[in-house]
């Protein structure tokens, strides 16, 4: 049987879109984020003004929407918490056991969140070139696909909310020398902002095919690139929360503290974008 013409696009190794020809004339166009995150194939009939969307099966709908209500929820709390950690530190009593106690519930919703969206990598439905059709794979708890930009993206992230926990669990011992904070507090959240960074970049190349830009009518676009600032803000902060050896002060305790607390914010509100990405 002869193979359908197809175009594939992406960036490096990893495939973002896939365009191939249908028997009766038009086109098939795979696209990996709505694909994971709303169950869809984009069908071109030849003459028509607008796309069609053939979705997935019922029991991919299903795990689809029910992923990402949990993702999403997960990242808005999370973000929430991390803000309101960061504004007690900032505003508060100076307790640091208290900001720290707030800290680590919101990384516990980071955790939830960043495997939630490892999990709608690996039980998203896949395609097969040819068809209409996008299908669905029994469920999965893990699996390892280092070639898919998604699951790369996915992982990194997870990761990086796990990195974070050992930050954020480092931070409520007492009577660390100096050395030993940054050893055992900033190197982890220093590690935990590269590796969402990582991911981000990896999701803004899933969204652009290869090619970064702006895409402002592309729901996916923003969600990932407020998340990105949130990443951003995130590494400011870690860069001004490291403890000078001969003074035992922050870089600048106010950037580490807004930092964070306008980083969370971004992700809270890439949580409450996620919500309408559904399919």
């Amino acid at each position: 049987m002869t193979q359908p013409e197809q175009r594939v696009e992406g960036f490096g190794p990893f495939t973002t879109r896939v365009t191939w020809q249908l028997t009766d004339g038009g086109t098939a166009v795979w696209e990996s984020r709505p694909a994971r995150r709303r169950g869809t194939l984009a069908i071109r009939t030849p003459g028509a003004e607008h796309d069609l969307h053939a979705l997935a099966d019922e029991v991919s709908i299903g795990r689809l929407r029910r992923l990402n209500a949990i993702a999403a929820t997960a990242f808005f709390i999370g973000g929430a918490l991390f803000a309101a950690g960061a504004g007690v530190a900032q505003f508060g009593s100076g307790d640091a056991t208290q900001s720290a106690s707030i800290y680590f519930v919101g990384g516990l919703f980071f955790n939830t969140g960043g495997y939630v969206s490892l999990l709608q990598a690996v039980n998203a439905p896949r395609h097969t070139v040819g068809t209409r059709l996008l299908a669905t794979r029994r469920w999965r708890w893990w699996s390892y696909e280092p070639m898919r930009l998604d699951w790369l993206s996915a992982f990194l992230l997870f990761t990086g909310t796990l990195v974070f926990g050992v930050n954020l669990l480092d931070s409520f011992q007492q009577g660390l020398s100096v050395q030993q904070v940054n050893r055992m507090v900033w190197v982890p959240d220093l590690v935990g902002c590269l590796l969402f960074l990582a991911s981000g970049h990896l999701a803004l190349i899933e969204v652009c095919h290869g090619r970064l830009r702006l895409l402002p009518r592309d729901l996916g676009w923003w969600i990932v690139t407020v998340n990105q600032l949130g990443s951003v803000l995130f590494m400011l902060s870690a860069l001004a929360a490291y403890t000078r050896p001969s003074t035992g002060s922050l870089v600048n305790v106010a950037i580490a503290n807004w930092g964070t607390l306008t980083g969370a914010l971004c992700f809270s509100v890439g949580g409450v974008l996620q919500l309408f990405e559904r399919p």
